[in-house]
C-alpha cells in the first residue's frame, strides 16, 4: 500500500521500497498450499548481476495452489551465500502489491548490516512481479503506475482484464502465501523468520497467521492490517483521517506556522474537482519529505506541502498545482512495479461497500452509491465521502471482472512480533498498527516519531532500525 511516481524515483528518493454487499468468502478454512510431493527446489543457481555475494535461482509453483495442474509460474529468489549464518534465514516481504524482491536485496542489506550479518538474508519477485513474471498492464503502468489512490481511466482496466483473462484469479495473497511456503522448503529451513514493509507486512501476516510453526520471529514495518475487520481498509478512509493529523502535526513543529492546515484541506476538499489527485499527491509527498514544510525537497523550492495547501486555500494554487504536476503518478517500469498485479490482488483481496470481487459487477455500484451517500463526514474529515468512493482502489474494482475472492487469515498471530510504524505515514497510517497490535498477543509495537512509510529502507533516523536490530539480534 504506497503511492510513489516516476518523478519520485527521478530525483532518487531513498524510500524504494515501501511501496495503499453480498459476497461472502471463499470457503476454504486455510490457505492454499502445496500437496505432498518430490519436495520443490531452486533450479538454475548463478551469481546475481551487480550484486556480489548473493546468488539467483528460480522456484517452480503452481498457478493455482489449491487445484494443482499443469500450469506453473516461475519465481526468481534471490538469496545470500552465508549459508552457515548463525541465526538462520530471514525471508524479507516488499510492498504494493506490485514490488519484485530481487531488485533490492543488497540494498536491504546495506541499511540492515547487523541483520544481513546474522541472517541469510533471501528475497523472491513475488508472483507476478519482476524482470521475469511482471504482468504487464501498459494503460495502468502509463497512468497510475504506482498509485493506489489515482483512478485509472475505464479502457485501461478494461485492458488489463483482458491481458490476465481467467488467470486473474491466481494474484491473490492467500496464493503467494503457497508460494512462500514451497520456497521455504526449497531451503531445507523449518523456520524461518520473516520480515515484510508495507503490503508485504499483509503478506508475511498471513504467511504467519497460517503456518505459525513455521516463522520463528515477525517483523511488521509500515503495517497494513492483515484482516479487514471493518471491511472498509480500501475506501482508505484511515488514511483520509490521518491527513489532517499528519498535517496539523507538522504545523506545530517549530517553527509553527500559525494556521490549521486541515482546515485548508477540508475548504480545498470541498471546492476542488480534483481532491482525489491532491490527496494522491500528499500521500506521494511523504517519500520526498516527512517534515511536509521543506520548500527545498523539490527543485525550485517547489517543496513544502502545508504551505501548497494553505496558499491555494487563501486563492493562490500555484504552489499546489505545481506539487500535483511535479508528483504525479504513472509510467514506472513494470519490471519495478506491476500496476497489473496489484490491481489483481487489491480486487481478489479486498472488501468493498458492495462485498468482494465475488458480487457480481452489475449490482455493485449501487451499494457504493449508497455508502457515499450514507457515509458520515467524521469518517472521512477533512476530506469527502466523494474522495473516498472516489480513489483508486475502489474505482478499478468496481470494474473489474468477478474474480474469485482471497482466502481468509485466521485473526490472531501467534508468533513474537515487532511492529514499527513512522506517525506521518499517510500510505500505511499509523492507526493501522495499533489496530494490528491488538490482533498480535506478543507483539510490541515502536512509533518512529516525525518518519513516513517505510522505516526500514527510508527513516531518515535510526530509532526504528535499532529497534528492529534489538529484536532480531537481541
Amino acid at each position: 500500500m504506497r503511492s510513489r511516481s516516476t518523478a519520485v524515483l527521478a530525483l532518487a528518493l531513498s524510500a524504494v521500497l515501501a511501496a495503499s454487499g453480498g459476497a461472502t468468502a471463499a470457503a476454504a478454512p486455510t490457505p492454499p498450499s502445496a500437496p505432498h510431493r518430490p519436495g520443490p527446489v531452486l533450479a538454475d543457481p548463478h551469481p546475481c548481476a551487480g550484486k556480489p555475494g548473493y546468488t539467483c535461482s528460480f522456484l517452480t509453483v503452481p498457478l493455482d495452489h489449491r487445484r494443482p495442474g499443469r500450469e506453473t509460474l516461475r519465481l526468481q529468489v534471490a538469496t545470500a551465500d552465508n549459508v552457515e549464518a548463525p541465526k538462520g534465514v530471514l525471508l524479507f516481504l516488499t510492498g504494493g502489491p506490485g514490488q519484485p524482491g530481487v531488485p533490492f536485496v543488497d540494498g536491504v542489506a546495506a541499511r540492515l548490516p547487523e541483520v544481513a550479518k546474522n541472517y541469510r538474508l533471501v528475497m523472491i519477485d513475488q508472483r507476478g512481479t519482476g524482470e521475469f513474471g511482471a504482468i504487464d498492464c501498459p494503460g495502468l503502468q502509463a497512468q497510475v503506475g504506482t498509485s493506489d489512490i489515482e483512478p485509472p481511466t475505464p479502457e485501461a482496466i478494461d485492458e488489463c482484464a483482458r491481458v490476465l483473462g481467467d488467470r486473474r484469479h491466481y494474484y491473490t495473497t492467500d496464493q503467494t502465501v503457497g508460494d512462500l511456503d514451497l520456497l521455504r522448503r526449497a531451503l531445507g529451513v523449518r523456520q524461518w523468520t520473516v520480515d515484510g514493509v508495507s503490503y508485504g507486512t499483509k503478506t508475511g501476516a498471513h504467511y504467519a497467521a497460517f503456518h505459525p510453526e513455521n516463522v520463528r520471529r515477525l517483523v511488521l514495518d509500515s503495517v497494513l492490517p492483515h484482516v479487514d475487520q471493518g471491511r472498509d481498509d480500501l475506501l482508505y478512509a484511515a488514511s483520509l483521517r490521518a491527513t489532517g493529523r499528519v498535517l496539523r502535526d507538522a504545523c506545530r513543529t517549530a517553527p509553527a506556522c500559525g494556521f490549521d492546515p486541515a482546515k485548508d484541506l477540508a475548504w480545498l476538499a470541498g471546492h476542488r474537482k480534483d481532491a482525489v489527485l491532491v490527496w494522491d499527491m500528499l500521500v506521494t509527498y511523504e517519500f520526498v519529505d516527512p517534515t511536509f514544510r521543506d520548500a527545498g525537497a523539490l527543485p525550485g523550492g517547489a517543496g513544502d506541502a502545508v504551505a501548497a495547501v494553505h496558499e491555494a486555500r487563501h486563492g493562490d494554487p500555484a504552489r499546489l498545482d505545481r506539487l500535483l504536476q511535479i508528483l504525479n503518478s504513472g509510467g514506472e517500469d513494470r519490471r519495478i512495479y506491476s500496476a497489473g498485479l496489484h490491481i489483481a490482488t487489491a480486487c481478489g483481496d479486498g472488501w468493498f461497500p458492495w462485498g468482494t470481487s465475488e458480487t457480481r459487477p452489475a449490482r455493485r455500484a449501487a451499494a457504493l452509491e449508497r455508502v457515499r451517500r450514507t457515509l458520515p463526514a467524521r469518517a472521512t474529515w477533512p476530506f469527502t465521502a466523494d474522495t473516498a468512493v472516489g480513489n483508486g482502489f475502489v474505482q478499478e474494482c468496481l470494474r473489474w471482472p468477478w474474480a474469485r475472492h482471497t482466502t481468509e487469515a485466521p485473526p490472531k498471530i501467534s508468533v513474537p512480533t515487532l511492529l514499527v510504524n513512522g506517525d506521518r505515514d499517510l500510505s500505511t497510517p499509523l492507526e493501522w498498527a495499533y489496530e494490528e497490535l491488538r490482533r498480535i498477543p506478543r507483539g510490541e509495537l515502536v512509533v518512529v516519531k516525525g518518519s513516513a512509510h517505510s522505516i526500514q529502507y527510508g527513516e531518515r533516523g535510526t530509532k526504528g532500525r535499532e529497534a528492529v536490530n534489538r529484536f532480531l539480534n537481541g
